[in-house]
Formats: C-alpha cells, sequence, structure tokens
C-alpha cells in the first residue's frame, strides 16, 4: 500500500481557484501520462522467498486444490487489534479491516495417492502468522480470506468446506514470489496551509463525503469533502490495490473506503484544492487479470 504523506504547498493565496483547477488538471495530465509509461515498463518488486506453514485441502469444479499458508518477514502486517477489537469492527465494517498476503500463481503437484491437483501459495507477514497459530479466530480468518482472494483473482470458485492436513506444511514446493516494492508518491497542496487553530472535534473523528468516478477506463478519481480544513497540512493518505484510508490533522476526519477496483497504488497522485477544500485523488487502474 502506497503511503502518501509529503506535503508541498505548490500555489500562494493570490492565485484564483481557476489557477488551482489547471493546477489539478495538469496532475490528472502527469498521472496519465505516467501510467503509460508505466504499462510500458515492469513495476519496480522484491523477490522473497516465502516460508511454510500450514496446507489447506479443497476442492474446485475443476479437481482437488492445495493453498498452503506460508509467511515471509518482507509482507507487511495488518493492524495490530486485540481479537475483541477485531470482532467489533467485522461486525461494523468487514472491508474495515485487511491482511496483507501475496497470491502465488497456481502450479500443477501430485497428492499423497499420486493424482493430479493444484496447489497456490498465500504468504502472510511471518509476526502476525506467529501470532495465528495461537488463535483459532486468526487462522480461520487468514484461511477466509485466502480462499476469497484466490477466488476473486483467478475466478475460481472453491468448496466452502477445507481441512487442515496434519504433519504437512505444505504441499508440492513453494515458489519465490514478487512483491511490489512500496514508493511514496506526493501529496501536492493547492492553496493555503492548514492553520493549526482549526477546531477539534468533540467526538472522535468524522468521516468526510466522498465522490468517486471513472474519468477513463483505466483512472479513477476521487473528491473528499473537508469543509473543516483550510490546507492539507497532517492530512495522510495510504492508497492500497482496492483500498482509501484518509487520516485528518487533529483527528478532525477519518476515512477508509474499499474500493472494488485494483488501483495502480505506486502511481496515485492527490492534491488539496484550497478553494474547495477537497482533498482530490487520481488513480491509475491495473488492467484485470484475465
Amino acid at each position: 500500500m502506497a503511503d502518501l504523506k509529503l506535503l508541498v504547498p505548490e500555489l500562494n493565496e493570490a492565485e484564483t481557484m481557476s489557477a488551482e483547477t489547471a493546477r489539478f488538471e495538469e496532475l490528472l495530465l502527469q498521472a496519465s501520462k505516467e501510467l503509460q509509461q508505466a504499462q510500458t515498463s515492469r513495476p519496480e518488486s522484491t523477490q522473497i522467498q516465502p516460508q511454510p506453514g500450514f496446507c489447506i485441502k479443497t476442492n474446485s469444479s475443476e479437481g482437488k486444490v492445495f493453498i498452503n499458508i506460508c509467511h515471509s518477514p518482507s509482507i507487511p502486517p495488518p493492524a495490530d487489534l486485540t481479537e475483541d477489537e477485531l470482532l467489533q469492527m467485522l461486525e461494523e465494517d468487514q472491508a474495515g479491516f485487511r491482511i496483507p498476503m501475496s497470491l502465488g500463481e497456481p502450479h500443477a503437484e501430485l497428492d499423497a495417492k499420486g493424482q493430479g491437483c493444484t496447489a497456490y501459495d498465500v504468504a502472510v507477514n511471518s509476526d502476525f502468522y506467529r501470532r495465528m497459530q495461537n488463535s483459532d479466530f486468526l487462522q480461520e480468518l487468514v484461511i477466509t480470506i485466502a480462499r476469497e482472494g484466490l477466488e476473486d483473482k483467478y475466478s475460481l470458485p472453491l468448496n466452502p468446506e477445507w481441512r487442515i492436513l496434519k504433519n504437512r506444511p505444505f504441499l508440492g514446493s513453494i515458489s519465490q514470489q514478487n512483491i511490489r516494492s512500496q514508493q511514496r508518491p506526493r501529496i501536492q497542496e493547492l492553496g493555503n496551509l492548514y492553520m493549526p487553530d482549526s477546531p477539534r472535534p468533540e467526538k472522535g473523528p468524522e468521516k468526510p463525503h466522498l465522490n468517486l468516478w471513472l474519468e477513463a477506463p483505466d483512472l479513477l478519481l476521487a473528491e473528499i469533502d473537508l469543509p473543516k480544513l483550510e490546507g492539507a497540512l497532517g492530512l495522510s493518505l495510504e492508497v492500497g490495490e482496492n483500498r482509501l484510508v484518509m487520516g485528518g490533522p487533529q483527528q478532525l476526519y477519518h476515512l477508509d473506503a474499499y474500493i472494488p477496483l485494483r488501483i495502480s497504488c505506486d502511481e496515485s497522485k492527490a492534491a488539496f484544492h484550497q478553494k474547495r477544500k477537497q482533498l482530490m485523488v487520481a488513480m491509475p487502474l491495473l488492467s484485470m487479470p484475465s
């Protein structure tokens, strides 16, 4: 997940709204050009060798399926929540908690009876894996998310019934995986900086209004209304492959939105429009897997 936190003042107070609008249009044009360049070159990535954990057995319409749950310290950990906090979050918003994981390519293997089958390697953070070993709840949650991730990525309906293999930490061989190296695009400021004497919230952060639309088949735009802010100072923004998380200064705002599209987080750009009091985010889209 790309982390956008660097705030750069671009325009002074004397510049007009039309100048700010033109600057944002320039930002979108730049995002589109960089997307086209990225499509002709491979994104920076890091190769990892996941370590075996445990293996689950299920099936699809095509036959037996085995999922090797692996781990690597190179995978980022999820938010550090207690099980009670996590249960409460899942009850309120099922998309609010995410477990970073790397979904490997399918590989043909032979099962214990010498029959053909398909195996997938799914890697999570090593520290989180060790914590998961002591929690049936976390273990079942990871298996559920891994299964859903494989179904979505490979259009592969899996049988909801599964079981963990005893005394067999993996099936076949665990291949190396490439994970995308995280970069930090800038949040550019269109207007004045946020004034530190802005009012503080009385009852926790406010969830701002979010407006999303497709500017082009490969470019998603977002407008986040922030009427209490005068600028971008103190704003934080994280853009993941299908998630947008924003935090406001002094806990004025908090937004955690699931986006059902594959976002190129490394190519995403954001700008705060001082006149409109909006955070605008340009998010190039990744092509859907064939």
